[in-house]
């Protein structure tokens, strides 16, 4: 045993970490990528989840709703009755066009009533300013935080809404959230749109009065004892309602914006997952090949170190904290940079779901998991080489290695037509002696630019999921929504209008498919013959022509209710009569915002009974009239809300667009981060394996710029033979990612173009570009009388 062996070797390992503080911060910003990457989604998916389930609770979010016609509240004591109804709270709902000063596009609001005393026993608001408005006011409402802020209204700011065709003067006396409203969409609508709809909150008696509701109810809201089946509260209150016009009962699975917040939350888990996986996995695979060469560059140290009596336990551990040290660093890296930006993007997603505020969750388990996951792999990748290389003699591993039999490659017979300069063999020969080593080099490579590609295809997925929805499916300017379906003759009567070009009508109405086990409620959409402002496409993105029988689904759908074309599918429609259908599938469609059916109009007007009748106009205006469209549609009866197509586009970027593309910016920055980890690598590496080759060859006479060609050009082949099979790599990955985030909100489409490809290429060139530059000045610091100093 060697006395102060310990400290020797404490020494040794501090300098040598200082003399390779580059390379080691280099292989640790490829652990903190994957670190970082995976820390961000796993606090922003369990952050989000706590905060709405925190939010459900305090504010008593509902277990069942049911819409309907009218009934009298003396059926309220009936349904206290039924079997698992703990709470209950029965609304009077209604539709307001408002007129907001300073902005003329069109706007709509969903009414809802509060009772006298104050907060509802179910779905209870949260006040951000205010109060609630006074049961003894007619005057008096509070609106949604999300209209408020887009409006800059506050508080005794007044607005006029026109309710059930009579004009009133509201005052604002608070700003209020709901766990109900979460995710607002106006009537007709697939996005939020702040500007155009929002919420208003009034006194029972007074929304009572104006919607001509006094004594009864066309809302009712109710929560359930835990351990008793939603399904049966739900069965009992359709037979109970049914006789008043009930559209059928639901439970909070289908609640729209809990639907759409739980599925949004769904696939950011299924980030959380993916995408660390494969940045996480990647980055342990080039850390394993970083290391073990990094470590196979000492064989001659660790001889000696053997040959003064150190044993193979005291070397391996002092080379296992080498490489446990660029973990720990990757590992604080990471969790520092997971954290902050977790918090970041988590503020950014607050915006968009309008909590009362964001529970920062961070398990300490996680922490504990990846840190021992990253410690661990990168043991045991750089412990393979300690231990093949502490296994050898003493003698013969402070031997130099052998010289290299060189001769002609298998790539120079394959090249032969090519006349090499000698640096150009040597690369080639050098590169063939060692297939297994390059073949990791180019996959470390490859890997680099694989990850690169998956965090930046989702750019161009989005640009065609706009350029498809709202230019090739939907091409109205306005989509008019009626209270009522009417005759398809009101539609031309609206066409005589000044400022409309064009007009088509639709039908569309709330149904549930069934199919077996399976449900889902949707709206069915009765689209003409002659449609030239909406169409369906294939998969393809070729429009689809709508049979005369049958019915048409979204492969979202379709997957999700299990069928396919040939198959019977039965429709509970649950508007108006409200019959159940028996269809048969005629096909599916492929659309990326939302999920639908479709069936011709004619022929959904002859299921259902009701003659030629429309509840949706598709309009095209002239662009210098649009504002006196607007008057005359907000003062027209029947007119429910109006839809702007360039405002749910603007909203899609202020939304979907916004939150998922600076989630896709940071996976692509973290991305960059481990490519150029990679590539730097690589090249001091090299330089540190060849550095006594390429400084002989300059004691022979070859020139700076000879040798650097024969480095650097190797580095040259390995990026054209990675980037390639990175192409490939990131496409497979891309086909992972997608197939895991499909949520009925919306799907992104896996679109690789030739700007994803260069732009990977260029992450990685450019890499190779910085790294190969330091690796240059290098060169020409080498120490050529240290060559005359080899041993025999």
């Amino acid at each position: 045993m060697v006395p102060f062996g310990t400290s020797i070797l404490h020494t040794k390992l501090r300098r040598e970490i200082w003399q390779m503080r580059g390379q080691m911060l280099a292989i640790a910003l490829v652990i903190a990528g994957g670190i970082a990457v995976c820390l961000l989604s796993l606090v922003n998916y369990a952050s989000l989840s706590a905060t709405r389930d925190q939010y459900y609770q305090e504010h008593q979010f509902a277990d069942v709703f049911v819409n309907l016609k009218r009934a009298p509240k003396q059926v309220l004591a009936q349904v206290a009755d039924i079997p698992g109804v703990t709470r209950l709270s029965a609304r009077v709902e209604g539709v307001a066009k408002l007129d907001v000063a300073g902005f003329q596009d069109p706007v709509s609001a969903r009414l809802v009533s509060v009772p006298a005393t104050g907060q509802p026993a179910v779905n209870q608001l949260y006040l951000r300013q205010g109060r609630l408005p006074d049961a003894s006011r007619t005057d008096e409402a509070a609106i949604i935080g999300s209209f408020a802020d887009a409006h800059d209204l506050q508080l005794d700011d007044r607005i006029t809404g026109i309710i059930n065709g009579r004009q009133q003067q509201l005052t604002i006396v608070g700003i209020a959230e709901s766990p109900e409203f979460i995710y607002v969409i106006p009537p007709g609508g697939m996005l939020p749109d702040y500007e155009r709809y929002g919420v208003i909150w009034m006194p029972e008696e007074a929304l009572a009065s104006a919607m001509d509701m006094r004594g009864a109810f066309n809302s009712l809201v109710l929560q359930t004892a835990l351990d008793h089946p939603v399904e049966d509260v739900i069965d009992r209150l359709d037979r109970l309602l049914d006789r008043y016009g009930s559209a059928g009962a639901f439970s909070r699975e289908d609640q729209f914006s809990h639907r759409f917040l739980s599925d949004e939350l769904e696939q950011l888990k299924a980030m959380a997952t993916i995408f660390p996986a494969i940045f996480l996995g990647v980055a342990m695979f080039l850390l394993n090949v970083v290391v073990s060469r990094l470590i196979s560059t000492q064989r001659e140290i660790i001889a000696v170190l053997k040959a003064f009596g150190y044993s193979n336990r005291q070397i391996g551990w002092h080379y296992s904290q080498l490489v446990l040290v660029i973990a720990l660093i990757g590992l604080v890296i990471g969790t520092l940079a997971g954290l902050w930006l977790g918090r970041a993007l988590g503020e950014l997603y607050m915006e968009f779901y309008r909590f009362p505020e964001l529970l920062f969750r961070i398990n300490p388990l996680w922490v504990l998991l990846l840190a021992g996951i990253s410690l661990g792999v990168a043991w045991l990748g750089g412990w393979r080489a300690i231990r093949a290389a502490a296994m050898l003699p003493p003698a013969q591993a402070m031997q130099p290695e052998g010289p290299a039999r060189f001769q002609i490659s298998a790539p120079e017979r394959l090249l032969g037509w090519v006349r090499f300069t000698q640096p150009s063999r040597m690369i080639v020969r050098h590169l063939s002696r060692r297939p297994g080593r390059t073949l990791l080099s180019i996959t470390g490579i490859a890997m680099a630019t694989a990850i690169v590609v998956v965090g930046n295809f989702q750019f161009s997925s989005v640009s065609l999921m706009v350029h498809t929805q709202f230019a090739k499916v939907q091409k109205q300017d306005l989509t008019v929504s009626l209270t009522d379906p009417v005759s398809q003759s009101a539609m031309y009567g609206l066409a005589r209008l000044p400022g409309i070009w064009y007009t088509e009508g639709r039908r569309v109405t709330a149904v549930e498919l069934i199919n077996g086990h399976r449900r889902w409620r949707t709206a069915l959409t009765g689209i003409p013959d002659d449609a030239k402002l909406q169409f369906v496409v294939d998969h393809q993105l070729q429009n689809v022509n709508i049979p005369q029988a049958g019915i048409l689904l979204t492969d979202f759908l379709a997957d999700s209710l299990g069928l396919r074309p040939g198959d019977t599918v039965t429709v509970r429609v649950l508007e108006g009569q409200r019959p159940t259908l028996k269809l048969p599938v005629s096909g599916v469609t492929s659309e990326f915002l939302g999920v639908g059916a479709y069936m011709n109009l004619d022929a959904m007007n002859r299921t259902l009974r009701e003659g030629p009748v429309i509840n949706q106009i598709l309009m095209n205006l002239d662009p210098d009239l649009t504002e006196t469209v607007y008057q005359e549609l907000r003062d027209t009866p029947k007119v429910m809300a109006l839809n702007l197509r360039q405002a749910m586009l603007d909203s899609f970027f202020e939304t979907l667009a916004k939150t998922f593309l600076t989630y896709t910016f940071i996976i692509s920055l973290l991305g960059g981060i481990i490519a150029f980890g990679v590539i730097y690598n690589t090249a001091r590496i090299s330089l540190a394996e060849r550095a006594r080759d390429l400084a002989s060859l300059r004691v022979l006479g070859y020139s700076h710029n000879e040798v650097s060609h024969i480095l650097l050009g190797e580095l040259a082949v390995l990026l054209i033979l990675g980037i390639p099979l990175g192409w490939a790599i990131g496409t497979g990955l891309g086909q992972l990612v997608v197939t895991a985030m499909q949520t009925e909100l919306y799907r992104v489409p896996l679109i690789i173009t030739g700007k994803t490809l260069a732009l990977a290429a260029n992450v990685v060139i450019a890499s190779a570009v910085i790294s190969g530059f330091i690796t240059w000045r290098r060169l020409r610091k080498l120490d050529l009388v240290a060559v005359l100093k080899t041993r025999e």
